[in-house]
């Protein structure tokens, strides 16, 4: 009797239980026939995983699992991947990623968006995760920052920071000793300390104050661990589920500190007549070139900035008044890029440079020998931008450890992409493409024996025989990366400075080879970058 009785009260329950998975089942598997229609080569998709089984569960890192696809495909110049449930098109033939990249451009303007503007106005305002005309406007304000003169101009800056890592280590290592240093977080300090002086003219030395709140808050910033990792997931993976629960990325206090630290820099500056040449320098200059020469009125001056434009009769139309979120957005994507992905190309050209010690020795002749040329006078930008091995070296760092393995286009027109067989697949707007950055650099075709590293292949002789979108360390086509100046700026200021005073040797808890960690979102190896800097002199 009892049993009957609980039988029929559990029975809605299971009713509405089968009844649930059957509804999950089908919502998750619905895309899963995306490629079989358009008869694209790919691997079968599993249940909840897609294609990114290996990934989730943390036994594969994205950098090899990307390059793993791409080796897999190559021959067939597109192929289809699951993100779970998301199907993404990655093109790998060169001439197909220049008609996406460059030729159509016009049909693949925007990034993909993982977080929007409701989501989190930090990240989904900034220029990365701006689409269209807004785009546009805000690449052609921010382009202003990243010219030759203005390199110069905050070269003094990153000259400082650098001169200030290697002083330290100087007195860690007492003039004679040998100081063994993980890398990681040496240069993300070093970014740090360039990251808040030539963006934010905040003075810090975060080797010296370790603790100092700028890198604090940097470090919560970038750090996608635990529950971050989490939201950060199921943000790229179920972007309408989660923003149903109203979850943001940031906390409060992250965003509060980040505002007053762009907006109040502003008013203080505007106030005493500081310049300084940074990026709120450059956003500032922005606002009130537009305003001074279109006389827009003082609401609007309240509001941020003015993008105008001359119309065919001569009137000046405003097109669009920058908001404060907008301009905080562009700061914190500087500094969200800056912080960890020009660290990222440090560790690795040391590690290399630790590893390979006849290129060690190579560059560091020809920094012996700009040191001499120099005689007493400091670096500058226009030395720097000569040194030829130097360049080498960091290129085949970019080719053999891209800080970004892959990017996106999401279509938004109609269009059929040809692999110029007399075949194509057409594809619709919403539908997300994928260049395979790591695969085409370490694919044999292009670059022999891949794995080693050889700076030669980008020797003047040589880099002219790099077959074309083959080699795209900051992206490809109107959308590649803005910063890519600063970020090569700093990286060969840095190696100057260490190398000047330091050689690169192995230490006890040094890997060689490294491995990529699987375990984690961010890109690092098992272990860690360890490495012993042993003093020249």
């Amino acid at each position: 009797m009892i049993g009957t009785v609980l039988s029929v009260l559990w029975l809605p329950w299971i009713v509405l239980f089968g009844i649930s998975s059957v509804f999950a089942y089908k919502w998750l598997t619905s895309t899963y026939d995306f490629f079989e229609k358009k008869n694209v080569k790919h691997e079968k998709p599993k249940l909840f995983f897609g294609n990114y089984r290996r990934l989730i569960l943390r036994q594969e890192s994205l950098f090899d699992m990307v390059k793993r696809f791409y080796l897999k495909y190559k021959d067939y110049k597109y192929y289809g991947i699951f993100e779970v449930r998301n199907p993404v098109l990655v093109l790998a033939s060169p001439e197909i990623i220049k008609q996406v990249a460059v030729k159509d451009f016009d049909y693949f303007l925007n990034h993909r968006i993982f977080l929007d503007a409701e989501d989190e106005p930090l990240i989904g305002r900034s220029l990365i995760a701006l689409k269209d005309q807004l785009w546009k406007e805000m690449r052609g304000t921010l382009s202003h920052a990243f010219t030759g003169s203005k390199m110069r101009q905050m070269y003094q800056l990153v000259e400082e920071c650098s001169h200030n890592a290697s002083k330290f280590l100087k007195s860690e290592a007492n003039g004679k000793t040998p100081i063994e240093m993980e890398l990681k977080d040496l240069f993300t300090r070093f970014t740090n300390d360039v990251i808040a002086t030539c963006a934010f003219g905040i003075q810090v030395n975060s080797l010296l104050d370790k603790d100092n709140k700028f890198y604090h808050m940097s470090r919560k910033a970038t750090t996608f661990s635990g529950l971050a990792a989490i939201k950060f997931f199921m943000f790229t993976n179920f972007h309408k589920v989660i923003k149903f629960f109203k979850v943001k990325l940031f906390d409060q206090n992250f965003s509060r500190y980040f505002y007053s630290l762009v907006l109040d820099t502003m008013q203080e500056r505007a106030k005493k007549g500081i310049i300084r040449p940074d990026m709120i320098h450059l956003l500032m200059e922005a606002r009130r070139g537009a305003l001074q020469a279109y006389d827009i009125g003082k609401s609007d001056i309240e509001e941020g900035f003015a993008i105008v434009q001359e119309s065919s009769v001569g009137q000046n139309i405003v097109n669009h008044i920058w908001t404060e979120d907008e301009l905080v957005a562009q700061c914190f994507g500087f500094f969200v890029a800056g912080f960890e992905m020009s660290s990222v190309l440090m560790c690795f050209c040391a590690q290399e440079l630790m590893t390979n010690p006849e290129i060690q020795q190579k560059l560091i002749e020809e920094i012996d020998q700009v040191r001499k040329s120099l005689g007493h006078r400091p670096l500058t930008y226009e030395v720097l931008q000569r040194m030829q091995y130097m360049d080498m070296v960091i290129s085949e760092t970019l080719r053999k450890w891209p800080p970004v393995v892959a990017t996106d286009r999401v279509c938004n027109k109609s269009c059929v992409i040809d692999d110029q067989d007399g075949r194509g697949v057409r594809i619709y707007p919403g539908d997300l493409v994928s260049i395979p950055i790591v695969g085409l650099h370490h694919d044999p075709d292009y670059y022999p024996n891949p794995d080693k590293f050889d700076p030669e292949r980008f020797s003047p002789e040589n880099k002219d025989q790099i077959q074309p979108f083959t080699y795209l360390p900051f992206g490809v086509g109107p959308r590649n990366c803005i910063g890519s100046r600063f970020a090569l700026m700093e990286a060969k200021a840095i190696i100057f400075h260490l190398l000047s005073e330091f050689t690169f040797e192995a230490s006890p808890r040094s890997r060689i080879p490294i491995s990529l960690k699987w375990n984690s979102f961010h890109f690092k190896p098992e272990g860690g970058f360890w490495m012993n800097f042993k003093p020249r002199k």
